[in-house]
């Protein structure tokens, strides 16, 4: 499924009181100051962390694939009183009138792009939309496999309207060939009675270091830093326009 396709519906509702993880906006904020601005955010989503990026007074402009995704970022931007400009756009079919002197993803967004196809059109389309001098900022990451213990196993959060929200793993496979990891994920929603359940396919796609590298100078990009997590899965590459 399309990641612009999967982030509608009962998952942008559902996205928020269920998201697994708090961005930590600190990381993306010193980026932005070191590579200057204005900064693009690719994959805002519904706001995280670009909205607390704008509190703090940077230039920073947000793009996504979903439009539902979007609709809850300047509903929150307007519930918290922030101006915030955001794009309904496919990662890998960038068209922006303006050009960026920082763009990144704030998480291993990169890796919900399916295939190496999208992700070299994607990294072209970043080349293209970085000012003179700028840098990307791209985290990767290889998912591992969600443990026998984890299947089935659901995650619980209560939405506004006192609605019981649910996300669950039905099923995964995993082609290391293709390098792609697919689970089968279920959403629902219970209230008053009434009940909306979706069982959607997310899917994962990894890189090897050798392979990313391939990509980026396809698209006229050079890495000038590669820096891995201690501890973690997590890679982040900084990417220049190649000279």
């Amino acid at each position: 499924m399309d990641p612009a396709d999967f982030y509608t519906g009962i998952v942008a509702e559902i996205y928020g009181p269920l998201k697994a993880v708090a961005q930590d906006p600190e990381p993306s904020a010193s980026f932005v100051r070191e590579a200057g601005s204005p900064a693009l955010e690719l994959g805002c989503g519904d706001g995280d962390p670009l909205l607390d990026l704008r509190r703090r007074g940077l230039d920073v402009e947000g793009v996504d694939a979903s439009a539902d995704m979007l609709d809850r970022c300047r509903r929150r931007a307007r519930e918290q009183g922030v101006e915030v400009a955001v794009h309904h756009q496919r990662m890998e079919a960038l068209d922006l009138p303006r050009r960026y002197r920082a763009i990144f993803l704030a998480g291993p967004t990169f890796n919900l792009l399916p295939d190496d196809t999208t992700a070299l059109a994607a990294l072209r389309g970043v080349r293209d939309h970085l000012a003179e001098g700028g840098t990307a900022l791209v985290p990767l990451f290889v998912p591992s496999p969600t443990p026998a213990d984890q299947i089935g196993k659901v995650r619980t959060a209560t939405a506004d309207d006192g609605a019981e929200l649910r996300v669950s793993v039905v099923s995964e496979e995993r082609d290391e060939a293709a390098r792609t990891q697919t689970t089968l994920l279920r959403y629902e929603r219970h209230h008053e009675g009434q009940s909306t359940v979706v069982d959607r396919p997310w899917v994962l796609h990894w890189y090897t270091r050798q392979g990313f590298d391939g990509l980026a100078a396809a698209a006229g990009l050079t890495a000038v830093s590669v820096q891995d997590t201690p501890g973690a899965t997590l890679r982040q590459y900084r990417l220049r326009v190649a000279g």
